[in-house]
């Protein structure tokens, strides 16, 4: 029997019908924990700016990168070199590496503590101002979609502004070199996502893949300018599972494309440091008792993901 097929949406539709596109988005999540989203409106200047610079940047000589590379600081800024992160549980790192960017905050600010200075490389002038443009549009695009989440959920629509309100939030510029005859391990193994929701902008060449809740793998190959946004477990863990975490991950290239990298944007959308994730009630019923009677902090939720994955 054939795989069903990830619909993809359109933010036109959320406009036009903005309860009609919460509701397919919302069957998407509960049906898969990813949805493609099309016509988003993101500027194809300020993507293609970034991409520039995250390829510039990985072609830079090993040991100038690894000049931004910061000890102990669990990967949050800066560049991880290749081999460093592997999935919860995999015996295998995954075959990648990784530069992060998160938000900036003014001194004093309440979060400073938590979220460490942005790393900018001194070899690009205008990594810093290319791709801080592209975390910017893309946090402005989050929480429209948190927005359509709310109303699915039959929240308030602004029910996620205030927990989203200067969070944790990541931008990750992901390099997956070219692949040798015999690859130890995978570009990156099965996992899911920690935060709420994930935006991936698409890449030049295939891989990923999301497993179904019948076990099977299948292919998620958004069209050119779409993007996957996939339920991370920070949602799946307020909703009790109405809203799935869905296992996925970047299988290795046929042998005819092992010469090619892999370049991809993932934005992580996080809570603020010290939003209380508690179960929502209207997620918790005699057929769905709730999974998670300890409410925990977003921080320390984070810390906790990140000793498992082995970055912290």
């Amino acid at each position: 029997m054939a795989l069903e097929a990830l619909p993809a949406l359109s933010m036109r539709d959320r406009r036009a019908d903005p309860n009609g596109f919460a509701r397919a988005m919302g069957e998407s999540y509960a049906r898969f924990g990813f949805a493609i989203v099309r016509d988003h409106g993101l500027d194809s200047g300020v993507i293609n700016r970034a991409v520039r610079a995250t390829k510039d940047f990985f072609a830079l000589p090993d040991d100038v990168k690894r000049r931004y590379h910061t000890a102990g600081g669990g990967g949050q800024r800066g560049y991880t070199p290749f081999g460093v992160e592997a999935a919860k549980g995999a015996d295998k790192v995954d075959l990648k590496e990784f530069w992060h960017v998160g938000r900036e905050l003014g001194e004093g600010h309440r979060y400073r503590k938590y979220m460490p200075h942005n790393v900018w490389p001194g070899e690009t002038s205008t990594f810093r101002e290319d791709v801080y443009g592209l975390y910017s549009a893309l946090d402005a695009l989050g929480l429209e979609l948190l927005e359509s989440i709310a109303v699915f959920l039959e929240l308030p629509r602004d029910f996620f502004r205030e927990p989203v309100r200067d969070g944790n939030s990541v931008l990750r510029l992901l390099h997956y070199p070219p692949t040798p005859p015999k690859p130890e391990g995978v570009r990156a193994e099965a996992h899911e996502d920690i935060n709420v929701i994930t935006l991936l902008l698409g890449a030049e060449e295939a891989g990923l893949q999301l497993q179904t809740a019948e076990g099977d793998w299948l292919d998620v190959n958004p069209p050119e300018g779409a993007l996957v946004v996939n339920v991370g477990d920070m949602l799946q863990r307020l909703t009790n599972h109405r809203l799935r975490s869905t296992t996925h991950r970047v299988v290795n290239p046929a042998p005819e494309r092992a010469h090619l990298p892999r370049y991809s944007i993932p934005f992580f959308l996080h809570f603020a440091p010290d939003y209380l994730i508690e179960t929502l009630p209207s997620c918790i019923s005699a057929e769905n008792p709730n999974r998670y009677p300890e409410p925990i902090t977003a921080q320390d939720f984070l810390y906790e993901r990140l000793r498992e994955i082995r970055l912290a």
